[in-house]
């Protein structure tokens, strides 16, 4: 089984965080490695947090709002269709992940957005191969220190 890990090292308020996000197989060999963008911190507030550091079942599941097959990510407390989708900006996101390629300012509100988030999502699916199961690793690089 794969795992997916972010490692989030950046939060602008309370509104965006910002990390890398890789995908490990299961020897640890590193198949993908993005910019991941989040909610940032609002004590796991439905629709406007980030999600809280942990471990995390991800499933492959069909998304009638998306319509196609998204990753989400199962047991994050009190939250549901908590997913891994395209999105560049901050507020796009109501408690998801996006990943991007890299992380630029693409409007005026002065915090980073990531850039070619669909590009980069396609490749995080083409790294997860025929799964359809995987673990996500959450953590926070500035409580490690």
């Amino acid at each position: 089984m794969k795992t997916i890990r972010i490692y989030r090292d950046y939060f602008f308020d309370q509104r965006a965080s910002l990390g890398s996000c890789f995908v490990l197989d299961e020897k640890c060999n590193r198949l993908f490695k993005s910019v991941s963008l989040e909610r940032g911190w609002m004590d796991n507030e439905r629709n406007v947090s980030c999600i809280p550091v942990g471990v995390y079942d991800v499933v492959l599941e069909y998304s009638p709002r998306f319509q196609k097959d998204l990753w989400e990510i199962k047991g994050v407390p009190n939250r549901s269709e908590c997913k891994f989708h395209s999105a560049n900006y901050w507020h796009q996101l109501n408690g998801c992940i996006a990943l991007g390629k890299y992380e630029d300012f693409l409007d005026d509100d002065k915090i980073p957005d990531v850039v070619s988030s669909r590009s980069t999502m396609e490749a995080f699916h083409k790294s997860m191969g025929d799964d359809t199961k995987a673990i996500l690793e959450v953590y926070n690089l500035f409580e490690l220190i």
